[in-house]
């Protein structure tokens, strides 16, 4: 049976398997059967982001939802972040999220949280996964009703408007906001302004199809380019759910996730705020953070790539600042998941606090030159099953010694083959990456 969930739910084309109106009706319905069998309300939180196929999916979901006995309330369009700690604040039994993150509008996807706001267990994935795999053909139902609550959205706003400490001024930092057409768009343009920050929203008009195209964390540059234009303090760019966020100093350099866990560091560290001699980060994460983190005597502990694996990371070590390269950033003080808005609130009061332009709060990161390369792949099958693959990367590991890294892996969310290399000498690399792309697309590129 082929794996439906990844490392940050499933995801599809959508209208193609498993995002087509049977299975999402099935997984509704078998989602509510595994909330009786645990003797939990069967009351269900239902979010998504701007995409235009969210419509029919969410009606779907609550379709199945309904002909289980289950209870659905939709949040309508809104953050990631806001359904998990809605979910566990309200104490519904479990919180879905229909988006399909950084990718584009053709795509959407579905993440599952359980009571406690965190991501539902491996076991529910499995039997979420066989029910759907056999799902049968489901006819559309017409005049579904749905029940909105749109003080969701109201009491997600207060939350974040609570989490900047009113011990710090805002003074007039000019802030360019690039929401990705997505689901930041109702929201972190409003919840900045109204903390008193000078925000200009770019990219903030979504239509249904304009979701990441061209903007937002996948595309940071257009951000850049207003931030300089207009001589903004800082630019902040969102994914399309906005549970990850991007920066761009007001040089118009762009700062990725590493930035945001060093500058984090730094200002909870002087607040007494860290919890623990650790930052939990995964393998993707520049060795420069490590090196800028020792100076600070905090320890980087990697692990795999995925938001769920820094989190059990945290949990275990006691930590509570994690995040990934690519924009999440967990503050597991305030929410048990990544969120763009609330990560853009800390990064602002550490501005105001330690009285820095942004450059200067991340100048302490000297990155490595880090080449990272995408290789689609036809099916997935364990590398070690190539000789020529685990040569190669054998082989580069050693050349790369204790002065570089190398990670390949497949993607949780999109078939492809992810590596990752990293040294000193930037056309090294390169020749390393595409050494390894040319074997792996050899053996399991599409055919």
């Amino acid at each position: 049976m082929d794996k439906l969930f990844g490392t940050d739910g499933m995801r599809a084309v959508a209208g193609q398997f498993p995002l087509e109106y049977s299975a999402v009706y099935m997984l509704g319905k078998t989602l509510i059967k595994i909330l009786h069998e645990k003797g939990l309300p069967p009351k269900v939180i239902i979010g998504r982001d701007t995409r235009e196929s969210g419509e029919w999916l969410e009606q779907a979901m609550i379709h199945g939802i309904q002909d289980s006995q289950g209870e659905a309330i939709s949040a309508g369009v809104i953050p990631t972040s806001a359904v998990s700690c809605l979910t566990k604040k309200h104490s519904f039994s479990s919180g879905v999220v229909i988006s399909a993150s950084h990718n584009p509008y053709q795509y959407n996807g579905i993440k599952i949280f359980s009571h406690d706001g965190l991501k539902i267990p491996d076991n529910w994935e499995d039997t979420l996964e066989k029910a759907m795999q056999f799902s049968g053909q489901i006819t559309p139902k017409k005049n579904i009703e749905i029940e909105y609550d749109s003080s969701l959205s109201q009491e997600y706003i207060e939350f974040l408007k609570t989490r900047f400490s009113m011990r710090f001024s805002p003074r007039k930092i000019k802030i360019i906001c690039d929401c990705s057409n997505g689901a930041s768009s109702f929201f972190a343009p409003r919840v900045l302004s109204d903390l008193g920050f000078d925000v200009t929203p770019i990219y903030a008009e979504p239509n249904g199809k304009n979701i990441n195209a061209g903007c937002g964390s996948m595309h940071p540059e257009n951000l850049a380019k207003e931030v300089v234009e207009h001589k903004a303090d800082i630019g902040i760019a969102y994914d399309g759910d906005a549970d990850r966020a991007f920066w761009v100093d007001e040089k118009g350099k762009i700062l990725n996730g590493d930035y945001t866990l060093l500058i984090l560091a730094q200002f909870f560290q002087k607040q007494n705020k860290l919890k623990s001699d650790y930052i939990v980060a995964t393998t993707m994460s520049n060795l420069g953070l490590e090196k800028a983190l020792e100076k600070l005597h905090i320890k980087l502990f990697r692990t795999q790539v995925g938001d769920k694996y820094v989190l059990e990371q945290m949990m275990r070590l006691h930590a509570n600042l994690g995040g990934e390269q690519s924009g999440h950033t967990i503050i597991l003080d305030e929410c048990p998941t990544g969120d763009g808005i609330l990560t853009s609130i800390k990064m602002l009061e550490a501005m105001v606090s330690m009285n820095a332009p942004l450059s200067t709060l991340a100048e302490g990161l000297k990155e490595y030159p880090q080449v990272l390369k995408n290789v689609p792949i036809s099916h997935k099958e364990d590398l070690e099953n190539f000789s020529e693959i685990t040569k190669t990367i054998t082989h580069i590991k050693q050349r790369l010694a204790d002065k570089g890294r190398l990670n390949v892996r497949f993607s949780g969310t999109e078939p492809v083959v992810r590596i990752m290399v990293e040294g000193e000498n930037l056309e090294e690399i390169n020749k390393f990456a595409n050494e390894i792309a040319d074997s792996i697309s050899k053996h399991l590129g599409n055919l």
